[in-house]
């Protein structure tokens, strides 16, 4: 088999992972793989540390090299499903979707089927010898919008390196609680709730997390905004803006209570009170090719549920304009 078909990886152990579990520290380096496959990896000798076999328990040093020669196999036992995707692009490399509300991305308890997963096994049988499927990185359940699925073990090193090194690409838009008075940043670690354990939280033991978030549009008590990410910590959008006193409008887990703004009309508050998701959408992705090097680029339009969101909202505010006259 030739190299270019084979996972190849080669990383050097960092402080912070020093001291480590070799498979703890194999699964922070490639979170990709699941800790089973590593642990397999390990005991094959297609994982070695400094050239050797090690086991799974044994320590890691700073410094120590690790490097990864292992062929693929068929790591899913997922069905095909014809459902139906929206492609914005694909070649034999990737493909990027726009992917609905109300769509998992991988399955999981409870989501056996049914999956962004299942759909692409369908169309790409190749993925099933992929890491996750080709899934590099997900969108909540109830979040629309754009993300790519490399469909080529060359796509696949190429999209995780990009994530990893914050090269590629994320944009999103989200419709917040209360009126921002202008852009800023989050910079707060995001980890597990330390008591519910089904949420994420702002946490000292948390890993970096950074969001950027610029004004679109002010409403009278909400607030359109732009969201680009320097890291892909899980709902950290829907964390960081609730950190901030600005959950996203309809978020079922961050959001808390609903909250009507002064004067809003039945119209209004049927919108906001039916908005039963949060607010966002992946709005723009931008990343390298995996073969060509090229720079590309992806940007879908709001869904039919935003867009209506969002006219409510313009309403609102001119029919408070035209109540003062």
């Amino acid at each position: 088999m030739s190299a270019e078909n084979r996972i190849i990886a080669s990383f050097v152990i960092p402080p912070k992972l020093s001291d480590k579990r070799l498979d703890q520290a194999a699964a922070e380096l490639m979170p990709e793989h699941s800790r089973s496959r590593l642990q397999s990896w390990v005991k094959s000798g297609a994982l070695t540390v400094n050239g050797g076999q090690c086991r799974p328990r044994d320590k890691v040093m700073l410094g120590d090299k690790l490097e990864l020669d292992a062929e693929p196999e068929a790591q899913v036992t997922w069905q095909a499903e014809a459902i139906t995707l929206d492609i914005v692009y694909e070649d034999e490399h990737i493909l990027i979707i726009n992917k609905p509300a109300g769509l998992v991305v991988h399955p999981a308890a409870g989501h056996a089927d049914g999956t962004l997963v299942n759909a692409i096994l369908n169309i790409a049988p190749e993925v099933e010898n992929l890491p996750r499927a080709g899934i590099v990185h997900r969108l909540d359940k109830d979040t629309s919008g754009v993300m790519v699925v490399a469909r080529s073990l060359i796509a696949h090193t190429s999209l995780v390196n990009q994530l990893q090194t914050r090269t590629m690409g994320r944009e999103y838009e989200a419709v917040v609680v209360g009126t921002l008075t202008g852009g800023a940043t989050v910079d707060a670690p995001i980890g597990r709730h330390p008591t519910e354990r089904k949420r994420m939280a702002v946490v000292k033991s948390g890993k970096p997390a950074v969001t950027h978030y610029r004004v679109i549009e002010r409403f009278a008590a909400h607030t359109h905004v732009r969201c680009k990410l320097e890291s892909g910590r899980t709902h950290q959008i829907r964390v960081h803006l609730t950190h901030v006193k600005h959950p996203l409008v309809g978020d079922p887990v961050y959001g808390g209570r609903l909250r009507l703004p002064k004067g809003t009309t039945e119209e209004l508050r049927e919108v906001l009170s039916g908005f039963h998701r949060q607010a966002l959408h992946a709005r723009q992705l931008t990343l390298e090719h995996p073969q060509t090097g090229e720079t590309m680029s992806w940007d879908v339009p709001l869904p039919e549920d935003f867009q209506l969101l969002l006219a409510a909202l313009r309403k609102h505010v001119k029919d408070m304009e035209s109540d003062e006259f």
